[in-house]
């Protein structure tokens, strides 16, 4: 169970495995002959999960949303201790960082934003109230161009025009994902150079993870590839992109669609022969549930916010595979 900030810590091995409750890193490994790559690897995987010398406490690294501990904690293993601040269930959309997260900030060496709304509006209040807080953006370190924020999403990811809000829900793909780990291992390297050789081979375990999670999502959604699916909030346009899906919204910009907007998504449903609408619990579902009763349609549930990442993501490709097959029955 991940946990926001001051609450215990979930412990994970590289790649999602338990893991003991105390660590050491091993001492790094000489380069010589006989030593084979693979085993220098070995030996700093392991380090991530064995107790560190003399008691040494984990590096504190505070993130914004679940997703993103799952990343961290993959890399990092027992040598980081992963804060959350928007926790199960809150919407990064309207979320306020409590006073006890504020005055946590300050223990933490890193803080690694995701482009999620409330981060614009607090992430100069975090700096200034955590002077020392190192904070790193590895989505601009990564060169990811994110997607704008709209109502439809298909294709590869485009340019962002200037002044256009933009889509932060980019981990739905997890190739982007994959992305993100070198400079993540970067900052981790910055912030404990002892462990950085642990870091790097996290995150090269990781990447292979993430390729095989990609390749079993293609697999899931190859028979829909070409649909559109009906979401009340735009947070699968990445994953849309990713796996040749087309995204249509309710919602708009965060806002409720009115009279004519919504009796122009139940027409385009009922032209394009959708029935199922995905929502998620961050947000009131009343206008979902209204199309869903127009067009004589399900509602459904999924959560891009999901701590358990890997897991997530095959869960609502299955689920959405198995929603679009059956709109093709009568």
């Amino acid at each position: 169970m991940p946990r926001q900030l001051s609450n215990p810590r979930p412990r994970r091995l590289p790649g999602g495995g338990p893991r003991p409750p105390a660590h050491r890193a091993l001492p790094r490994l000489p380069e010589r002959a006989g030593v084979s790559a693979r085993a220098l690897a070995l030996a700093a995987l392991l380090a991530l999960a064995l107790p560190a010398p003399g008691g040494a406490a984990p590096l504190r690294v505070a993130v914004s949303v679940l997703p993103e501990q799952a990343f961290v904690s993959a890399v990092a293993g027992s040598l980081a201790t992963v804060d959350v601040l928007v926790g199960p269930g809150r919407s990064p959309a309207t979320y306020e960082p409590t006073p006890r997260q504020m005055a946590s900030l300050a223990d933490a060496a890193l803080f690694l934003p995701m482009g999620v709304p409330f981060e614009q509006a607090w992430l100069p209040r975090l700096t200034a109230a955590a002077p020392g807080l190192r904070v790193v953006d590895l989505v601009a370190a990564a060169g990811i161009e994110r997607l704008t924020l709209h109502g439809h999403s298909h294709g590869d990811a485009p340019a962002s025009p200037a002044g256009a809000e933009l889509d932060p829900h980019l981990w739905t793909d997890p190739r982007l994902v994959a992305r993100l780990l070198p400079p993540l291992a970067d900052a981790l390297c910055a912030a404990d150079p002892a462990h950085c050789d642990a870091f790097r081979a996290g995150a090269a375990a990781y990447a292979d993870t993430l390729a095989a999670l990609d390749a079993e999502l293609r697999a899931i959604l190859a028979p829909v590839r070409g649909r559109r699916f009906l979401v009340f909030h735009p947070s699968w346009g990445y994953f849309a992109a990713a796996y040749g899906l087309e995204q249509v919204a309710i919602e708009h910009e965060g806002k409720e669609p009115g009279a004519r907007a919504l009796a122009n998504v139940i027409d385009a449903a009922r032209a394009s022969g959708l029935r199922t609408i995905f929502v998620q619990r961050q947000f009131a579902s009343g206008a979902a549930r209204a199309v869903a009763d127009a067009i004589g349609g399900d509602v459904i549930a999924v959560d891009p916010l999901a701590a358990d990442y890997c897991a997530n993501l095959r869960r609502t490709a299955r689920i959405m595979a198995a929603a679009l097959a059956a709109e093709d029955s009568p």
